[in-house]
């Protein structure tokens, strides 16, 4: 049976992914930061016949994204799916857009894929194929307005996926990319928004 593990599985698109993979008779790794969401999915994937593994963990990390790889084999014995999921969604104007704003949403959009994509290399290298699927955004094929930081770390994954799939296509690893546009999720209860005032910054949140 294949596995396919999935980081920002606890809600959303990382949710509906996981119960997808789930029907189509997967083994399912799920990590996200939040244990108890993070439960609840594995739960109801289990409940529904589905043999699911939720380890909390916080991509951004890479002992805690080695810790993930290494559990899952454990218990699985093998990967052949990772799906690349977490994110944060940051909206405000530059000038109020901090560094530690900057550093945390390049740390988790792009230095997450990054760490999940070095644990598993190896193992992919090994069995001689894998697949690895980052989810980008829009925002990592066009520029949006006040959207800098966002925007940088989504092209940034872009850039990463289109060299990574030629550097690798020859060694029985695909590699591809997905742009969805805004969903209809809970994406609003975790973006985060900045400008000058609170007026401000909850006429961005309406606006989004």
């Amino acid at each position: 049976m294949k596995t396919v593990l999935i980081t920002g599985a606890s809600q959303g698109s990382g949710r509906a992914t996981a119960q997808l993979f789930s029907r189509k008779g997967y083994n399912i790794v799920l990590a996200a930061r939040q244990p108890d969401p993070l439960k609840a999915v594995t739960a109801e994937i289990q409940g529904c016949g589905g043999s699911a593994l939720a380890i909390p963990t916080d991509v951004s990390d890479f002992q805690q994204v080695q810790s993930l790889i290494d559990q899952a084999l454990a218990v699985y014995g093998r990967i052949d799916v990772l799906i690349n999921n977490a994110g944060i969604c940051l909206t405000g104007p530059v000038e109020s857009t901090t560094l530690e704003d900057w550093q945390q949403i390049m740390n988790t959009n792009l230095w997450g894929y990054i760490h999940t994509i070095h644990a598993v290399l190896p193992h992919f290298l090994e069995q001689k194929s894998g697949v690895i699927i980052n989810v980008g955004s829009f925002g990592g094929k066009m520029p949006l307005p006040e959207m800098t930081a966002y925007c940088t770390s989504k092209y940034a994954v872009t850039g990463l996926t289109e060299t990574l799939k030629l550097e690798l296509a020859g060694k029985g690893i695909h590699v591809g990319i997905v742009h969805p546009g805004v969903i209809n999720s809970n994406f609003l209860e975790r973006a985060q928004f900045r400008g000058q005032n609170q007026s401000e910054i909850q006429q961005r949140r309406q606006q989004m």
